[in-house]
């Protein structure tokens, strides 16, 4: 369930009074701490005893040594199955918070209200929740559902352009892989200001709840969500290695700029419609630096993918701008053209 909350939060209010949890255990970062929170308490309207959870904000906290701290934590709170947690903050509370709710007492509800662009389209949606371990990405993880996600749209005027730009990436994905009019649209954008993207955002929320209705699992359709990640997760790997970790929106940027690159290697998509996404991609994102990086480092990372099956590095592929192929399994001689095709552009 995707609710926009009014200026009150009365969905959420209301929500919470129907469910009656014993506990409310509301997780946030030191950023969603500062900006969000007092919004959220200012509106919540409950007799039900709260308590607050920090961490530190950024993609390294998103580990076991954490998931085992936030555990501690609730049973220090004496946290039943009954309680409720709220995951308020961008991709990592919500895939942090999910798992950890999901995984306490083999499962507490939880409901995510995200406050960046990349939680509010990708990262809240669809009942993934995940932890990263030795540097890989979301390797440890649950299928858990929220009971409910909550958009505030509000909160992305708090948010820095980079994490704007972060979860922009993932609305053109969407566009790319389900629905070419929304890329188009996307695309055509004069900049990315909070109120441009204010009019798209549940249309994008509402293309990955329909690929995942149809595939909860991901044993399909829902593979397509994956187009720009199998690269792009494999360099923000090795950013994250190397101590330089960058926002995934940009990994996955790279990613769908070397993928689409690699669709038109593999015969599946017109050198004009290649250009066309190519382009539009860079218009927004500015071509990181990897050279650093060897192809043996990169193609060793993919091959941990979680997508691979029988040895074999499997690609989420575009037919054309709208339409997807998943497991497809290419040459990689090809996967090497298309990343050094994306260092050639720097």
């Amino acid at each position: 369930m995707i609710s926009v909350l009014d200026k009150n939060f009365t969905q959420l209010n209301t929500f919470i009074q129907q469910l009656n949890p014993t506990q409310l255990l509301i997780l946030v970062d030191e950023n969603t701490h500062e900006f969000c929170l007092p919004i959220l308490l200012g509106n919540l309207e409950t007799e039900i005893p709260f308590e607050i959870i920090e961490i530190e904000a950024g993609e390294e906290m998103k580990t076991l040594e954490t998931a085992a701290q936030l555990w501690e934590i609730m049973t220090e709170f004496n946290t039943d199955r009954k309680a409720l947690m709220i995951n308020l903050g961008g991709g990592v509370i919500t895939d942090m918070g999910g798992f950890v709710a999901s995984t306490y007492k083999r499962g507490i509800k939880f409901i995510n209200i995200p406050t960046t662009l990349l939680g509010m389209c990708d990262a809240s949606i669809g009942g993934k929740t995940g932890i990263d371990h030795q540097y890989l990405k979301n390797i440890i993880g649950t299928f858990a559902e929220s009971e409910a996600i909550f958009v505030f749209p509000e909160f992305l005027q708090t948010l820095p352009f980079a994490q704007l730009r972060s979860g922009f990436a993932e609305m053109l994905k969407h566009g790319l892989i389900a629905d070419k009019k929304h890329w188009q649209e996307l695309k055509n954008l004069p900049e990315l200001q909070p109120e441009n993207i204010f009019p798209f955002i549940e249309t994008s929320m509402k293309i990955k709840e329909n690929v995942v209705q149809q595939d909860f699992r991901e044993e399909n359709i829902r593979k397509t969500l994956n187009f720009g990640h199998t690269i792009g997760h494999a360099v923000e790997s090795l950013f994250l290695r190397n101590n330089m970790p960058i926002l995934h929106g940009d990994a996955v940027a790279l990613g769908m700029i070397c993928e689409t690159q690699l669709s038109f290697l593999q015969n599946l998509i017109s050198a004009a419609e290649t250009e066309e996404i190519i382009s539009g991609i860079q218009k927004f994102f500015p071509i990181l630096s990897i050279a650093h990086f060897n192809d043996n480092e990169i193609m060793a990372l993919m091959r941990n993918d979680k997508k691979n099956a029988a040895g074999m590095i499997n690609f989420s592929l575009l037919r054309s701008i709208g339409k997807c192929d998943f497991d497809v399994s290419v040459l990689p001689e090809n996967i090497v053209s298309a990343i050094d095709f994306y260092e050639n552009l720097g």
